[in-house]
């Protein structure tokens, strides 16, 4: 592929809900622009961008996947995203570097919970949008109906620039309303339309779209609204000025048309996207920072180098291959760059234009570019690479956290070795996947953003790394504390042959607030103790502490107040202290009240606003309590606060009261007291798994 400079290079995200039709539009672009010899299938498994052995076996995309095509001499740089929930994190780390975005909406459907979501992530980089309703030859299919949607969530702006001729299987054609030309498709699918004449039929209606067209491309300029009522229309040339200028501004989300899976549109998407997109040296100017400051640099060749890493993928041959955006500057093969966090220096061997899985050589990428390299040492997702003599740092993307854990087992000791690494490289590609160790049930972690995203991450560990585990429900890291006070004594005294061991100390034990943890105190008065001790008595207290008292859970958010002992001048030691310490802190839990902690999460549903009313009584029954609702467009946002333990099934659960439509985010809160009847069942539980007998209260 040749180099492309700035001005003839537009970077596209294809956003929008699952199973709208994004990973089939990109194949459709690419047959239309020869980057294929046929139209490919995600139902056949077959698609350039969706080759990740789960993706094909799943018929969805997971990660984001790159294409380059060629049209009309500029180069075309396509984002083919996620559009499930639990994906839906990698589709914000890729937009950041897109310049414009390509929101597909199902014209059966209509505007989707993921197509609000992505839609919002478009406006956070304040990216430029057209609106594609796909799907037109589908049964059940509207576009008037789909129009409807998309309008009342995105406002009137929303405005359609083409209109389709035929509906449902009839759907063979499309209407042009800037220019007033139709354009008709063979059954071939070759993407390339036969201009002709609008049917009779469709005359009226497109003469109405073309006005209400040029009304709302004159009203927000000065200029063309004084023409307009002058002349009562706009020429041509006019129209496509204004339309590009709007769609730049964010005054204007143009509608178009298509069908991607008989190729019906593409070239007229292809054209519109060259006309009204912008190139990437448009921006003008990238924020980022030196030496802490924050800075501009201009997005032209013509500057230093500089690129940032937006995504990274690892490969059974090629080894982990970075893409990466170039703000600043040329980028050349074999050209030496350094990592702004890590200070080492890279070496870009090899750059390529990625299509999919493939990788196409080239020399040099101009700013604004999107290209890939394939084994760099250290750099990672986030990272910046700059001129050593120009260094700059551009933001990394920030995404939520995981809001789902499992407890991960290898199935042998082999696996149990080869885990970590294979972690890493895991890791290394999805930003949105965490794995940790519970430094209190010692279990090992691997958290997503939903029960499928892990199951995933254990197929990839087996399928690419040999590596077999068992995932199960993570155990629930409670807590204890004292709800009470206590004045007690702890004495240890043991004789033997040689010298005794004694031991003998006073405290004073009270609960502190939530997330004070532990606090010790020294009040010895006199010498009563010897200061060389009290640390022993301190440690021995820590340590009973965190082996807890009701059911075996450290510990948390209480004082002890050592005060009054004594020793002997030979038996005493660090041990014996340590020793009474035990002893008093199992005396003072006798009257100091010991309750139970739960965790609870700060919960965040998004869901459309008809599923409200059963969602709150769901949460209500997992003892969840309300925090906060809002309402924007036709979706429902609840924030709650709900035991930890009540939202391990959470996902299938919402999954099947929504129909699929809905998502959340999760993330700790606070620790909060456990009801009585659930915690005499945690304690009981637990006891029962160590071998002890409960002891009946009378």
């Amino acid at each position: 592929m040749k180099v492309y400079e700035s001005k003839a290079i537009r970077n596209v995200g294809i956003v929008g809900h699952g199973h709208c039709g994004k990973t089939s539009l990109t194949a459709a672009l690419l047959f239309t622009t020869g980057g294929s010899n046929r139209l490919l299938r995600v139902d056949e498994g077959n698609t350039l961008t969706d080759f990740d052995e789960e993706e094909v076996q799943r018929k969805i995309s997971i990660s984001t996947s790159l294409a380059a095509v060629e049209w009309n001499g500029m180069k075309v740089n396509l984002l083919d995203t996620p559009g499930y929930n639990i994906f839906i994190n990698d589709t914000r780390a890729a937009l950041v570097a897109a310049d414009g975005v390509v929101v597909m909406v199902d014209a059966v459907a209509g505007v989707e919970v993921q197509t609000e979501k992505v839609w919002s992530f478009a406006a956070e980089y304040n990216l430029p949008r057209a609106i594609v309703i796909n799907k037109l030859d589908r049964e059940r299919s509207s576009f008037e109906r789909a129009l409807e949607s998309v309008q009342s969530r995105f406002g009137r702006i929303a405005v359609p620039v083409q209109l389709p001729i035929g509906a449902e299987k009839n759907f063979s054609g499309i209407i042009d309303l800037i220019r007033m030309k139709a354009f008709h498709y063979t059954v071939d699918g070759s993407g390339k339309g036969k201009e002709g004449e609008i049917p009779a039929e469709l005359q009226d209606a497109a003469r109405d779209g073309h006005e209400a067209l040029v009304e709302m491309v004159a009203e927000g300029n000065d200029a063309l609204m004084e023409e307009f009522f002058e002349q009562g229309t706009l020429p041509v040339e006019h129209i496509v000025e204004g339309l590009d200028n709007a769609v730049r501004e964010g005054r204007i989300y143009p509608v178009l048309c298509a069908s991607a899976l008989h190729n019906i549109g593409s070239d007229l998407l292809l054209s519109f996207l060259e006309e009204a997109f912008p190139s990437p040296d448009e921006r003008k100017t990238v924020v980022g920072t030196v030496n802490g400051s924050e800075t501009r640099r201009c997005v032209s060749s013509k500057e230093m180098p500089s690129a940032f890493v937006f995504k990274t993928m690892t490969d059974a041959f090629a080894g982990r291959v970075t893409f990466f955006k170039v703000w600043s500057g040329t980028i050349k093969n074999d050209q030496h760059l350094s990592n702004v966090r890590t200070g080492a220096d890279e070496k870009l061997a090899h750059i390529g234009v990625p299509v999919g899985k493939n990788i196409l050589p080239v020399t040099e990428f101009c700013a604004g570019d999107i290209g890939c390299v394939a084994k760099l040492r250290e750099t990672l997702t986030g990272d910046s690479l700059s001129d050593k003599h120009s260094l700059i740092a551009y933001q990394a993307v920030r995404l939520p956290e995981p809001s789902i854990a499992f407890a991960i087992e290898a199935k042998s000791r082999q696996d149990e070795d080869r885990i970590g690494q294979a972690m890493h490289k895991l890791l290394e590609e999805d930003l949105s996947l965490r794995f940790y160790r519970d430094p209190q049930t010692k279990d090992f972690l691997i958290a997503g953003t939903g029960q499928q995203h892990v199951e995933i991450v254990a197929s990839r560990l087996r399928k690419r790394y040999h590596v077999d585990v068992a995932l199960k429900a993570p155990k629930i890291p409670y807590r204890e504390t004292i709800r009470g006070t206590a004045d007690v004594q702890g004495r240890h005294k043991k004789q033997t042959g040689g010298h005794g061991q004694f031991g003998d100390c006073w405290i004073r034990m009270e609960p502190l607030g939530r997330g004070a943890g532990f606090e010790f105190a020294n009040s010895v008065f006199g010498g009563a103790i010897p200061k060389n001790y009290i640390p022993a008595v301190e440690k021995g207290i820590i340590e009973t502490a965190a082996k807890g008292f009701l059911a075996g859970y450290p510990m948390v958010d209480f004082k002890v107040d050592v005060y009054d002992g004594s020793y002997h001048d030979v038996d005493s030691s660090e041990l014996s202290f340590k020793l009474a310490a035990r002893k008093a802190f199992k005396n003072a839990m006798q009257t100091a009240r010991p309750a139970l902690l739960e965790p609870v999460m700060n919960v965040e549903i998004q869901a459309p606003v008809e599923f409200a009313g059963d969602l709150m009584g769901d949460l209500n029954s997992r003892r969840g309590r309300i925090s906060g609702m809002d309402t924007a467009g036709g979706t429902q946002h609840i924030r709650a606060l709900v035991p930890m333990s009540e939202m391990l099934s959470y996902l299938s659960d919402l999954t099947a009261m929504t129909q699929g439509r809905a998502s959340f985010t999760m993330e700790f809160d606070h620790y909060d007291y456990v009801p009585g009847l659930q915690s005499d069942k945690i304690i009981a539980a637990a006891r029962a798994a160590r071998g002890e007998e409960i002891e009946e209260e009378d």
